[in-house]
């Protein structure tokens, strides 16, 4: 999928819906029919728990007249509606409903399940009564319509779970938005109703549900566009108010949604969430555990063998698609591992190539715990070791490129143990091919540079300077996009030669507003998504974009256009004079242009 910025703001495209959900009882739906259809809307809107009203004439079927017995809906029959005329005849049926709606002032939603002469007629009342209503079968008279949907359920109850898909297709394919719907349904994983009951139970946890602060974790029906934005760093030992821990705890609930796996989302226990939401470390435990001899005992000498020497193997997973692992990492996960112990960031298809007997852990790098965590990492792999196990450390990307593998090395050395470290392939140069970026191209770039967005504890970091030649690459950046953006476009008149700011914060010229930039998120993966626009407007375009899609990187430089469309490879060789040509050529005339999804091609790889 392919959008961009025509003007200062994206320009609505009709023939859309506005999806919402009504729920409780404040809402009163009524009902005009007695079909099994009827008995149908009644069921759902019973399940969302409004009041329902049937307001029917003649036959009504079983299940509605059941249903009016168990009390669960009101059944009203029409003819028994009292007259709005003195006149000896019948009134008019539109006239009957405008006098019921006018006696029920609760009702805010009308479905018309009869087929009648006058079923126009009681839309046109329900209108003049600013009521929406859906009338079946009539799409120009419906003010909503009913998607397809689908209530999953639990498998660990046998019950009705809280998770609901809904699918649309406008009026252009209602039987085909069935078949959607069906195809989205059997696509997701078998526990996702478990994932979803569990999270409700840690957010439950997480605000000790007297708590009014930290209603909805960051990310569904948030305005938050990020669940990485900075905070300060956290350690168990420090005095939180009340209010803060709630903030903290809600925050933490939202990583845990957004990066651990479907299947360890439904699986964790209660003592699992409160460890989560706790911030201390776990006690160590694995299904492998070896027996170590009593080394005060003289019949262990000569009885038993010497015990199993552990191992730690430092690992990396690539970007994400699973067909990237290196043959030596997947040894390493499907063969050699006992405890795997993994970073927030892998994602859950390459978790799922490990075995169900090994033990699989998830480093809580949340928002203020990154220290903690990577200690807690770094504690767990050591001691496992000791207990004669294989432990593969398994991070994103390659281990080195900012994968904190340097310091791991030297604590594991010290503790006794010589990882062995399994390069990977780095997200930096993955992700921008898959989102058709040469990092380097003849003609264009020249030269390459990874750095990083955001220091150590959150520090701010020093970017290097503009050289049209060169590509940069940015990673762990995203969140802060306009800190980075304005160190880089600075040019203070005090600065020397205006090669480095006064905040320090760039080292060599600043870019020019008109470079180009792409944010690529979740490289690789079947959601991936590019943002591409200019360094001036690529703020506003990410804004856009809507919620953000951890983890992502930056490209900044000419070659993020290089090879965009026909193409240009003539960017050093032209020079500065027809770079404004240049940007409206690669764009279209637009700001920002933003693409979805990989090539299908890696379907088949």
């Amino acid at each position: 999928m392919v959008s961009n910025g025509l003007s200062q703001y994206p320009a609505p495209v009709g023939g859309a819906s506005l999806l919402l959900t009504f729920k409780g009882p404040r809402n009163t739906i009524l009902i005009i029919g007695g079909d099994v259809l009827a008995a149908s809307r009644a069921f759902a809107a019973l399940e969302a728990g409004m009041q329902v009203i049937i307001l029917a004439r003649g036959l009504v079927c079983d299940e509605l007249r059941w249903r009016a017995d168990q009390q669960q809906v009101n059944l009203t029959d029409w003819d028994m509606l009292p007259s709005v005329s003195t006149s000896p005849l019948p009134s008019a049926p539109e006239e009957s409903l405008s006098a019921f709606l006018a006696e029920n002032p609760s009702i805010s939603l009308i479905c018309i399940t009869i087929h009648t002469a006058d079923t126009p007629a009681l839309a046109r009342i329900c209108h003049t009564h600013n009521i929406p209503v859906n009338v079946t079968d009539h799409p120009a008279l419906c003010d909503f319509s009913f998607a397809s949907t689908h209530r999953f359920a639990d498998p660990s109850t046998g019950g009705q779970s809280a998770l609901q898909v809904g699918v649309t297709t406008n009026g252009e394919g209602c039987r085909l938005a069935g078949r959607v719907r069906r195809e989205i349904v059997s696509m997701l994983p078998k526990d996702i109703a478990g994932a979803v009951r569990q999270v409700g139970k840690l957010r439950r946890l997480a605000k000790n549900t007297d708590d009014e602060v930290g209603e909805c974790e960051e990310g569904e029906n948030s305005s938050v566009t990020t669940p990485n934005r900075p905070v300060p760093g956290w350690r168990s030992s420090a005095t939180e108010s009340k209010d803060e821990s709630s903030r903290r705890r809600m925050k933490w609930v939202a990583q845990v949604s957004e990066y651990w796996a479907i299947t360890r989302l439904a699986s964790m226990s209660e003592y699992d969430m409160k460890l989560i939401l706790s911030g201390d470390s776990p006690q160590t435990t694995s299904p492998c555990s070896v027996q170590v001899p009593n080394e005060s005992s003289l019949h262990n000498l000569s009885l038993l063998p010497p015990p199993k020497k552990g191992r730690i193997l430092l690992v990396g997973s690539g970007p994400g698609h699973p067909s990237l692992l290196t043959i030596a990492t997947h040894n390493a996960l499907t063969k050699h591992a006992d405890l795997v112990l993994s970073d927030k960031l892998v994602p859950a298809a390459v978790l799922a190539l490990i075995p169900d007997t090994v033990e699989v852990r998830i480093a809580r790098k949340f928002p203020g715990n990154a220290e903690g965590a990577q200690s807690e990492m770094m504690d767990a792999a050591v001691e496992a070791a000791r207990r004669g196990l294989t432990v593969v450390r398994l991070k994103q990307g390659d281990p080195v490129v900012y994968g904190r593998a340097g310091e791991e090395v030297l604590f594991f050395r010290a503790h006794g143990f010589e990882p062995l470290v399994v390069p990977g392939v780095s997200s930096a140069l993955a992700a921008p091919i898959f989102a058709g970026i040469p990092v380097t191209q003849r003609g264009v770039a020249e030269s390459v540079v990874v750095c990083t967005g955001v220091g150590r504890q959150g520090k701010e970091v020093k970017l290097p300077g503009y050289e049209r030649s060169r590509t940069v690459l940015i990673l762990m950046g995203v969140a802060r996009i306009a800190q980075v953006v304005d160190a880089m476009i600075r040019n203070d008149s005090d600065s020397r030669e205006g090669l480095q700011n006064s905040e320090g914060r760039r080292e060599g010229r600043p870019y020019p507003r008109n470079t180009p930039i792409a944010i690529i998120e979740r490289g690789s993966m079947p959601d991936q998504r590019v943002v591409a626009s200019t360094l001036g407007d690529i703020c506003e375009a990410l804004d856009i974009a809507g919620e953000q899609r951890p983890p992502g990187m930056m490209v900044v430089g000419w070659a993020v256009l290089a090879l965009q469309g026909a193409g240009d490879t003539s960017v050093l060789e032209e020079g500065e004079e027809r770079d404004e040509e240049r940007i409206r050529k690669w764009l279209g005339g637009c700001r920002w242009v933003m693409r979805e999804g990989i090539d299908q091609g890696w379907a088949d790889v």
